[in-house]
């Protein structure tokens, strides 16, 4: 499956300017994405948030709970990045509906571009779809997309204190995981003092330890989003 330019959803010109002259942002947003979660309910349609820095391993994270995954549910990915669609071409080579939405200059996704990627889909042949945000672990906490739950991935190589340095984002996670563990050591990173900040920051979140090139841990980060 080949990604089109056609296939990239994109603010139209004065799109973002408009939304972004309510008198209340946020509020502008979150009606958005109340009207994108009516949506999918109506469809019975799960959708998951993937947050978390470049080169966290989102990417990754997907494409080995797609492998696990695709044989019970039709499933859909929205890709979201700046300007590329290198990553939607590498999820659709699993054989699933990847639809690239580029931001621009915007440093996360928002509902009304989520809404727009949803009306580029049949919801009577998707069960869950998979958005994966722009990097960044500060500007998305902000902005809800609809989704039934949020996945915030941090790993090793970020250092010892990504987690307390941005705890925002992880406040409203469903689960938060630890990925590339496999690196702890020569990082000089220790997994489980991660662990013990991100319960501390969040303790209903479920937290879970990673190495998601290898495919570890990823069946437990299924089992925690309850698919």
């Amino acid at each position: 499956m080949t990604v089109k330019p056609g296939d990239v959803v994109r603010a139209e010109e004065g799109e973002i300017y408009d939304i972004e002259l309510e008198a209340d942002i946020l509020e502008a947003n979150r009606r958005i994405a109340e009207e994108n979660r009516a949506l999918l309910r109506r469809y019975n349609v799960k959708a998951i948030d993937v947050m978390g820095s470049i080169g966290s391993g989102k990417t990754t994270l997907i494409e080995g709970m797609i492998k696990l995954l695709k044989g019970r549910y039709r499933i859909a990915v929205f890709k979201g990045d700046l300007t590329t669609t290198i990553d939607a071409e590498i999820i659709s080579r699993h054989g699933v509906k990847a639809i690239p939405i580029n931001t621009g200059k915007e440093c996360h996704l928002d509902a009304n571009l989520v809404k727009k990627a949803l009306n580029r889909l049949n919801l009577e042949e998707v069960d869950l779809i998979f958005i994966e945000n722009v990097g960044n672990l500060i500007c998305p906490a902000e902005f809800p997309l609809g989704s039934d739950k949020r996945i915030v991935i941090v790993s090793v190589t970020e250092g010892p204190y990504m987690i307390i340095k941005h705890p925002y984002i992880f406040m409203d996670a469903d689960v938060i995981v630890i990925n590339k563990i496999d690196l702890a050591d020569a990082m000089r990173v220790d997994v489980e003092k991660l662990r013990m900040d991100a319960e501390r920051i969040n303790p209903r979140a479920k937290v879970v330890a990673t190495d998601c090139r290898r495919g570890v841990g990823v069946r437990e980060v299924i089992e925690a989003l309850n698919l």
